[in-house]
């Protein structure tokens, strides 16, 4: 991307706040499923909750012009099927004209900031279902952390299962994200045992008034197989913060398993160690069109 876009996108946020609006009007939508029977979506939810660190660099997502070149480039794949983030991050991209005819899904609870007291206060502070619809998007996208020992987990779930129904009430998808997790010596760890997996599954697909329209997110854990046996509803691999020479070898085994739609990846495609956007993203496609 050359300056003078971001210099026209600087200016349009200030001068020209309506066509955001606009955009979303115009944007050319598809399917969420075509004739592949895998999706490709690239995540960039991170910095709303204060976490911007990638490959080892705490402050990696830190320079927003750079972090939009890299979406672009991603977004620019053959085989890249769309988006999932924030309102400030979809609102850039379309203005940038990046989202015709892709997959659209906003975050919506990003309230439990990285490192707060109230970090398992997972609070609806971007997304709500009627706003994903004014915005002419495809879906919403919640976490959904179970700490046992944490009481915000009972207004997450209960504020969770509302965004669950409501979506689901405008045909919109809801993606629900489930760990079982905990504070260790102060930091939120989530627990990625098998057992607890399927745990966190059991709870988050029950969450609403139907699963009709639910997803999940989840991790590549160890025996795959069994956690998703646990459920009937599609399943999205998520990415995490490594770089993908090392989480190749487990998408291409997990994307192989039955109920398994695709990746919902950021960081480790994002930031790769050798910082090759485009590479990244052409081998994770690549694994998915083997699957």
């Amino acid at each position: 991307m050359r300056e003078d876009h971001y210099r026209r996108l600087r200016d349009e946020r200030a001068w020209h706040p309506e066509r955001v609006a606009e955009a979303a009007a115009a944007r050319r939508r598809r399917p969420l499923l075509t004739d592949r029977d895998r999706l490709l979506i690239i995540a960039a939810d991170h910095p709303a909750r204060g976490s911007l660190g990638a490959a080892g660099h705490p402050m990696a997502m830190e320079n927003r012009t750079l972090l939009l070149d890299r979406l672009m480039t991603a977004l620019a794949r053959p085989g890249v099927d769309g988006l999932l983030a924030t309102p400030d991050i979809v609102e850039d991209l379309l203005l940038l004209g990046a989202l015709d005819e892709k997959i659209v899904i906003g975050s919506m609870n990003r309230g439990g900031v990285q490192g707060a007291a109230f970090e398992f206060d997972d609070r609806f502070t971007a997304y709500d279902a009627d706003s994903l619809v004014e915005m002419g998007l495809d879906g919403g996208k919640m976490l959904c952390r179970i700490a046992l020992e944490d009481t915000s987990t009972a207004a997450t779930l209960a504020s969770c299962g509302q965004a669950v129904t409501r979506l689901a009430r405008h045909g919109l998808m809801a993606m629900v994200e489930p760990f079982w997790s905990k504070r260790v010596e102060g930091v939120v760890r989530h627990d990625l045992s098998p057992e607890a997996m399927i745990h966190a599954i059991s709870v988050g697909q029950g969450l609403g008034a139907t699963s009709a329209r639910t997803w999940l997110k989840i991790p590549v854990v160890e025996d795959m197989e069994r956690v998703l046996a646990a459920t009937t509803l599609p399943v999205m691999l998520l990415g995490g913060d490594p770089g993908p020479d090392r989480m190749l070898d487990t998408w291409d085994k997990a994307l192989r398993l039955p109920g398994v739609r695709g990746l919902v990846v950021g960081r480790a495609l994002l930031y790769p160690p050798d910082d090759d956007v485009a590479a990244a993203v052409d081998a994770a496609v690549s694994l998915l069109e083997a699957a």
